[in-house]
């Protein structure tokens, strides 16, 4: 509790009529009994608590400049570790965290990364968020079949900033299973699916080999069209991006004669993850959703796949298709930059 509310509460007690041991009594030793009885002698004295000067022993560190000093030095170069920092103004590490967190209400933050835009680029993220608003209604983007392919290794995802092991040392926390190990060729299985408001289209491993654009046609394409029909009927659209098997001229083709409608490749804007459900979304439910204990083989991380897809939340999927078009929006407003 501040000083300024237990002030406060003092003074709400004393003009009550409560006594001043009654009052110190209350607030369970949070201030000395002295100190309760000359607030009160100063209510009787002015009718409030007023206070002229700071109780408590002087600041000789966090003083006003050496608060400024800090403040300066972030605003003319902002990245800087905080025993660089206490070195370069000879304090200690503390003092500088004290700083920073509780005198100038600074938070860390780590950098993320995300795709590098040019502006030709940009141009088309406009572009096409600027069609779909003009030739779909919202109606129209919930028959969107939204679709992606992923590749997925053997020593599983991890997230650096949450995953996080308390323990009292390094070697408690290192027991506690804090170190990931990861194999430098890693065993890896891609795989595609498929999204929309209506759910998730069955799986597609690809477990050996590589995907030209007519391995996507024979064993991708069909499954998509089954799906779509099955849930859209004769009244829906598919997405894919410009990756070479997608963009090849025959698979544009077969999607042209086959799809009741399609996005292609020339209207998908490139280097777009963050516009894509699966991407800014349901591939990350997707990974956590694998039980990554049981996967120690190629062939236990296809079974694991398989069995995995089916946990995938039905709320996640319908809300990251439902808030497509809001995205698309903040890219209109966002000129075009990268979504965070």
């Amino acid at each position: 509790m501040k000083s300024e509310d237990i002030q406060k509460l003092v003074l709400s007690k004393y003009q009550k009529g409560e006594s001043p041991t009654k009052i110190f009594e209350d607030l369970n030793d949070f201030v000395s009994i002295w100190t309760v009885r000359r607030w009160c002698k100063m209510v009787n004295e002015t009718g409030s608590i007023n206070l002229s000067y700071s109780t408590g022993r002087s600041r000789i560190i966090r003083t006003k400049g050496m608060i400024q000093k800090v403040k300066n030095r972030m605003n003319r170069k902002k990245q800087v570790s905080i025993r660089k920092l206490a070195s370069e103004l000879d304090i200690s590490n503390g003092s500088v965290f004290r700083i920073l967190k509780q005198d100038l209400g600074y938070r860390s933050y780590k950098k993320r990364v995300e795709p590098a835009l040019t502006d030709l680029q940009k141009s088309r993220r406009l572009k096409f968020a600027n069609w779909v608003r003009h030739n779909f209604r919202k109606e129209d983007t919930l028959k969107i079949l939204f679709s992606d392919e992923k590749m997925f290794d053997i020593d599983g995802i991890y997230n650096a900033q949450n995953d996080r092991i308390w323990a009292v040392d390094r070697e408690e926390a290192d027991a506690k299973g804090s170190v990931c190990q990861k194999r430098k060729f890693p065993q890896k299985v891609m795989v595609w699916l498929g999204a929309c408001s209506k759910g998730l289209t069955p799986l597609v491993i690809f477990d050996k080999g590589t995907v030209d654009h007519q391995r996507y046609i024979n064993q991708v394409l069909p499954v998509a069209l089954k799906y779509g029909n099955k849930v859209f009927g004769n009244d829906w659209t598919y997405q894919q991006d410009g990756a070479t098997p997608h963009a090849h001229a025959v698979t544009q083709e077969w999607c042209r004669e086959n799809f009741p409608s399609f996005i292609g490749k020339d209207r998908w804007p490139p280097n777009s993850p963050d516009i894509n459900p699966l991407d800014y979304s349901i591939w990350d439910e997707f990974g956590h959703q694998i039980n990554w204990t049981k996967v120690q083989s190629k062939k236990a991380l296809t079974d694991e796949l398989r069995r995995a897809v089916r946990r995938i939340r039905e709320s996640v999927v319908l809300e990251s298709c439902q808030s497509w078009t809001n995205r698309l929006y903040r890219l209109s407003n966002n000129n075009g930059n990268y979504l965070k």
